[in-house]
């Protein structure tokens, strides 16, 4: 769990500063995001870390569900007088949930923009000779409220996601540090301080684009 999601973090750092580029607006944009798709989906050594991506969301979900049934199992009978909150954080006691919202976010994403990236027919665009899938215009209309009847939804779906992660990160970015034995006096408090400033700005960002997008569009 620890090694995966602290990759996991590694992955979601690489995917925002590309994805930062759907702020560049007008065709410089569209190039650079539209470059930046290509060499995502085609460069080998990106190829081989995405299946490599692919393979710890799975490992994280499956060991993230023994996990939870475990502890369950362990503890089948509640305590007669339970008060969590003065032991652990919210997160920490609702990780599997926070999860499980997490993975509804990944489901939907990767349908509505890997799966037609991948599969699905595209709009095009070519730069100096080369034809490249248009994945930015796509992106585009999935958050504008003129093209997409649904767009406030998918920008509120979006957000939601982007909630649950950091509060899946808050809790789980120091507590993989430490299920690696990771934890000294002298600079676990740092580490703390840069999981707690990692949950909140990297999915901040990733917010801040789909409702940039629907604000500017609409």
């Amino acid at each position: 769990m620890a090694l995966t999601g602290l990759f996991l973090c590694l992955f979601l750092v690489g995917h925002l500063l590309g994805n930062l580029q759907l702020f560049i607006p007008g065709e410089e944009g569209q190039t650079a995001f539209n470059q930046y798709a290509l060499f995502m989906t085609t460069f080998p050594a990106v190829k081989v870390l995405s299946y490599l991506t692919y393979g710890s969301v799975l490992f994280h979900l499956v060991d993230g569900i023994v996990l939870t049934v475990q502890n369950r199992r362990a503890r089948p009978v509640s305590y007669a007088v339970e008060k969590g909150s003065s032991n652990s954080g919210w997160s920490s006691r609702n990780m599997a949930l926070l999860g499980t919202i997490v993975l509804v976010f990944i489901v939907t994403h990767m349908q509505n923009f890997w799966w037609k990236m991948h599969f699905s027919e595209m709009p095009t665009q070519t730069v100096d000779g080369v034809v490249l899938k248009d994945l930015y215009t796509v992106v585009l209309n999935y958050f504008n409220p003129l093209v997409n009847s649904f767009a406030f939804a998918a920008v509120l779906l979006y957000v939601s996601g982007m909630v649950a992660l950091g509060f899946h990160l808050w809790h789980g970015f120091a507590s993989g540090f430490q299920s690696l034995g990771i934890r000294h006096a002298t600079y676990t408090i740092w580490i703390e301080m840069v999981g707690k400033a990692f949950a909140v700005l990297v999915p901040l960002a990733f917010a801040a684009i789909p409702l940039y997008l629907f604000i500017t569009q609409g």
